[in-house]
């Protein structure tokens, strides 16, 4: 598996990956600004090894990668044997990257994602609403929600926002993830109702964002929804592994109401013929399809979104000459998602849901969308009908209530249903299960902070659609 390959990093990646013998011992010795640069560093010094490696004169339609006399022919095969094999070049690699970045610091304050010293210096207090009448107990206690919201726009100095948002959201207690970069700003935190209600208002009422009570979609929660507080600033909102300057959310196809989608869908599925040329196409991972989707939708078998532009790659025909619908939990990936798309220049047309299921289900709680909505905080997912369209791992019955694998260090996720978890089914698979039993007998100390078992190591990382 890829580092950071869970459930969770389809939002955010916050976690630098987990570095290997001594460039761990090198990592620990570090500071917390200082690990994220050289973290940075060795995912720039593999992804160019990488791309060494690519041959340059392959067939057309072809990408293959050469090394140590071995041919591959798909990113995960080279980007495993490099992890595998060149362990000991990487960490030379992201020594001497990392280095000459301090040395660029060191002259060049101003980085990529912004002026950090600038932010420092800044007053975010006049964006931050008063609280003295507002008592502890209204802030930190009661009925509560979680807001979802995204919002595109220039952003100057991301870190600056950054600062505002993690006060922001400390003298509001509350939990959650917020992503900032040049592009815009996007959010999940969870409070009580009267803190979720300032922290809209504060951002309804920034300079920069302006943006309405509407943008954030609600559900039941709260602070207890996550297990923290994290705000950082990063190069895209949402992580694609494209270049937001490349490909921009400007792109992205036309926006359809909740309204405008349901009748798209309901007049393809009443409709035989206009299936061969309208795609309802699901752009979530695999996680959230199974549970819960679009009747007749085609929802890909992906583990994450960065694995998205490579799977319209390879299934361009598929995609030539349709109407695609598209859509996915908030509207935030369909910004991305429906760009790349359009930048191909393959579909007859691309519109996205405007506001994602989230939306739709206010509005259409019996549609066309059936099954739980997954979301990424510890409930796991939320309901609007009581469908279950997925089934437990181990013995078949119906069942989408996910929890996490018990297996030590494994971050996938496991539908296994109660009868399944006395008998003492808790893990994501046999393999995984056959290992937390040695774990536990052993209690041997994992190599890995992921697991790759069968759950993922059996399926394509790209799968083949046409």
């Amino acid at each position: 598996m890829e580092p950071n390959d869970s459930p969770y990093s389809e939002f955010l990646d916050w976690e630098p990956d987990t570095a290997k013998s001594n460039g761990l011992k090198q990592e620990k010795q570090l500071s917390a600004s200082q690990r994220r640069y050289y973290s940075f560093c060795r995912r720039k010094s593999f992804a160019a090894f990488v791309a060494s490696k690519q041959d340059s004169s392959p067939e057309e339609g072809d990408t293959l990668w050469c090394c140590c006399g071995e041919t591959f022919r798909e990113h995960s095969s080279i980007h495993k044997h490099v992890a595998r094999t060149h362990d000991a070049e990487m960490q030379q690699l992201t020594r001497a990257t990392y280095e000459c970045l301090l040395s660029q610091l060191e002259e060049e304050p101003e980085t990529q994602y912004g002026n950090k010293r600038e932010a420092e210096q800044v007053d975010v207090s006049a964006w931050i609403p008063e609280t003295g009448h507002i008592s502890e107990d209204q802030l930190q206690k009661g009925p509560g929600k979680v807001l979802l919201y995204y919002h595109y726009c220039q952003v100057d100095d991301p870190h600056v926002i950054c600062a505002w948002q993690k006060a922001l959201c400390e003298k509001l207690n509350l939990t959650g993830k917020v992503r900032v970069a040049t592009e815009g700003i996007n959010g999940t935190v969870g409070g009580t109702n009267m803190a979720t209600d300032m922290y809209i208002e504060a951002m309804c009422l920034h300079p920069l964002f302006k943006m309405e009570r509407e943008d954030f979609k609600t559900s039941d929660g709260g602070a207890e929804c996550f297990t923290d507080l994290r705000v950082g600033v990063y190069k895209e909102i949402v992580p694609m592994g494209v270049d937001p300057d490349v490909i921009s959310y400007k792109l992205a196809g036309v926006h359809l109401e909740p309204k405008e989608f349901h009748k798209e869908v309901e007049a393809l599925l009443s409709n035989e013929d206009s299936c061969k040329d309208t795609i309802l196409l699901d752009c979530r991972n695999f996680y959230e399809s199974k549970i819960g989707q679009f009747t007749q939708c085609l929802a890909p078998d992906i583990r994450k979104f960065s694995y998205f532009p490579d799977y319209v790659d390879q299934n361009l025909e598929l995609f030539r000459d349709k109407k695609v619908l598209m859509y996915c939990t908030g509207g935030i990936r369909c910004e991305r998602g429906s760009a790349y798309l359009c930048s191909k220049d393959v579909c007859k047309e691309v519109y996205q849901l405007k506001g994602g299921i989230h939306k739709y289900l206010e509005q259409f709680p019996d549609g066309f969308y059936r099954g739980k909505l997954f979301v990424f905080d510890e409930r796991y997912a939320i309901s609007s009908n009581s469908d279950v369209i997925s089934d437990c791992r181990y013995c078949a019955c119906p069942w989408d209530q996910y929890k996490l694998c018990t297996t030590q260090f494994c971050c996938q996720l496991v539908l296994s249903c109660p009868g399944c978890r006395e008998a003492g089914h808790t893990a994501c698979c046999p393999t995984c299960q056959t290992k937390g039993q040695a774990q536990s007998e052993n209690s041997p100390v994992p190599q890995h902070h992921k697991e790759e078992c069968e759950c993922t190591g059996g399926r394509p990382r790209i799968p083949q659609d046409v």
